[in-house]
């Protein structure tokens, strides 16, 4: 028997906002990988899992904007079960919106369609027809006037998965952060901060290292709350009232296969992570872990969600209503979400041992 390549992974990308970059930013990578097709190599320089694409969105959002562009693309409608159209652009036509919306001025129409487009990718990732999903930005104020009613992509993905445990992570080449507290009031930060939810996360980052990233003894640092680590309280009481229990509980549950340094100094412990001391950094809040991972990762930096039984990657950035439509979009972090969505499938069919 001849051996066959493997089946490429087939990745699901939602366009996000019909009116935003997304449009934009598909059909670049798109013409990007179909140019590195021809031309025998790949859009990364490096060898990547097999992968296609497929992308849930809106024909003539897409038609519209190639002619923006000027640029020639081949749109095939697909459906599940239908075999992909080569060279082409394969697009699951989840809405046929008319009016098509002008870049830059989403509608409540809009808002709906982007709704749809991430309910269609949960459902086939669930049924196995996706092996992940890749999402483009959304508006978050047009997503609850087209009635659905979540904070943002994580809450929406979560409560369709019925998952109860999940969290942020954002991921470089050079530095991986997740968060214990997103989207909330620096005032607010320290009651978020408890030691079920710095635990929580632990185990969360911990799971997804070993399961996604296939890191198999994850090395992990636990940032402080407060300057100096509290500098012995002086600062604050968090890393002794809470971060350290959390650490010393979450270390008894994992065992000996991960390792969690820390309450560890905010200003220095990015720099070892960056520098393959740690293989991710916990963080206590937003900005704590996005300001040092952003300087490194701005333009290819990805949002991924763990903890979901399914696998989601998404672009660092939002909307970019100013720019929709411009031609200026850059794809890079689009890029890196596709490959590293296909990174984490390849992972997750393999026969990695059970994390913790």
């Amino acid at each position: 028997m001849t051996n066959q390549p493997p089946r490429p992974a087939l990745i699901g990308i939602t366009m996000g906002c019909p009116a935003g970059v997304g449009p934009e930013i598909i059909l670049r990578l798109h013409l990007e990988r179909e140019q590195a097709r021809q031309a025998g190599t790949t859009e990364t320089g490096r060898q990547e899992p097999a992968a296609a694409a497929v992308v849930l969105g809106d024909l003539g959002v897409l038609a519209q904007c190639a002619r923006q562009l000027g640029v020639k693309v081949e749109l095939n409608p697909w459906q599940p079960g239908q075999p992909l159209g080569s060279g082409a652009l394969n697009v699951l036509p989840v809405t046929s919106l008319a009016p098509l919306p002008s870049p830059g001025r989403p509608t409540v129409a809009s808002g709906r369609a982007m709704g749809e487009y991430i309910e269609q990718a949960v459902a086939l990732a669930q049924s196995g027809e996706l092996a992940a999903m890749v999402t483009c930005p959304i508006g978050k104020d047009m997503l609850n006037a087209g009635g659905y009613h979540y904070p943002g992509h994580t809450e929406m993905l979560a409560t369709l998965c019925n998952c109860s445990e999940y969290a942020m992570m954002m991921a470089g080449a050079r530095l991986r952060v997740s968060l214990v507290s997103i989207h909330r009031p620096l005032s607010r930060v320290p009651e978020a901060v408890t030691q079920e939810a710095v635990v929580r996360l632990i185990r969360l980052t911990a799971r997804s290292l070993q399961h996604d990233f296939a890191v198999l003894r994850p090395r992990l640092a636990v940032a402080a709350l407060n300057p100096h680590a509290g500098e012995g309280g002086m600062f604050g009481d968090e890393e002794k009232r809470v971060i350290e229990p959390a650490v010393a509980q979450a270390a008894a549950l994992l065992g000996r296969e991960v390792s969690i340094s820390g309450p560890r100094p905010p200003d220095t412990v990015f720099y070892q992570a960056s520098q393959g001391d740690f293989d991710a950094v916990v963080a206590m809040y937003h900005d704590q872990g996005l300001i040092p991972f952003k300087l490194l990762h701005f333009k290819d930096g990805v949002n991924v969600t763990i903890g979901l039984p399914i696998i989601r990657t998404s672009v660092d950035h939002g909307t970019a209503y100013d720019i929709a439509g411009r031609g200026v979009a850059d794809h890079d972090s689009l890029r890196a979400a596709f490959w590293l969505a296909a990174e984490i499938a390849a992972n997750r069919s393999s026969n990695l041992p059970e994390p913790a």
